[in-house]
């Protein structure tokens, strides 16, 4: 009872601080399940996962009715991240297949790395996007879009991280579309990556339901609040501090 109380504590303080920050949810749970819960590495990622589509599903609905989404770029993504999350799931089993819980250690030092790269291209967002033009998309940005989905989706299916951060700054850098449709983009995106992994992951068996379901208690009241107080907080700050944290949380896993 006391260990899912405190799960249900980390879904509400993961909650809480995507709601104020706007980090992903995968770069601020995964550390805490793998180091504080002990989850194992895989499961951790699967879990995550699953967790990450649900939590997406309510904002990706307000920005479809608010006509903050690019259809087309969300195929274009998709086509790219769809197989690349396939890819990256059968690597970790092919991984697990030859080295057992080797697995566990290959997945933290993706995640570390994961965690420093991200963090250092999100103290750039901000200015990024306050230099960024409309120019509307091409075939060859279509072609490009799809790589992008494709990297993104292959690291999504190994480590489950990336599915907001990496594709969000991509296009920022790349076809400088306005912030909102960015965003609104990126996270009907993201459903439909995390959607997929997530299945993916169900069915090898490297889902903990019981995990995501007390996760989700503590993190929808979470979000909200979080919501709620971002417009009463420094969030500069805030993603300065995050970062940081991310920044050391990711060295530590790679020397681990």
């Amino acid at each position: 009872m006391e260990l899912l109380a405190t799960k249900i504590l980390v879904g509400f303080v993961v909650g809480v601080l995507i709601g104020l920050s706007g980090i992903g949810g995968g770069v601020l749970l995964l550390p805490v399940l793998i180091f504080g819960l002990r989850v194992p590495a895989i499961v951790a990622v699967g879990s995550d996962a699953v967790f990450n589509f649900f939590t997406k599903i309510p904002a990706s609905l307000m920005h479809l009715r608010k006509g903050t989404v690019r259809g087309k770029v969300v195929l274009a993504l998709a086509i790219g991240s769809v197989p690349g999350s396939i890819a990256g799931v059968k690597l970790l089993m092919h991984i697990r297949h030859l080295y057992g819980d080797g697995v566990n250690s290959f997945i933290k030092s993706a995640i570390g790395l994961l965690l420093i790269v991200i963090p250092m291209l999100m103290l750039f967002q901000r200015r990024i996007e306050e230099r960024v033009t409309n120019h509307p998309p091409t075939m060859r940005g279509f072609a490009g879009m799809s790589l992008i989905g494709l990297l993104a989706g292959f690291l999504v299916g190994m480590t489950s991280v990336g599915s907001g951060s990496i594709i969000m700054m991509l296009l920022l850098l790349l076809y400088s579309f306005p912030p909102k449709t960015n965003v609104g983009t990126d996270i009907v995106h993201a459903v439909v990556l995390t959607g997929v992994t997530g299945l993916l992951q169900f069915r090898l068996g490297n889902v903990d339901p019981t995990l995501v379901i007390t996760l989700l208690i503590g993190s929808i009241p979470g979000g909200l609040l979080g919501s709620h107080l971002s417009t009463r907080m420094p969030m500069i700050w805030l993603r300065r501090i995050l970062c940081a944290l991310l920044l050391i949380t990711g060295t530590r896993m790679l020397l681990a």
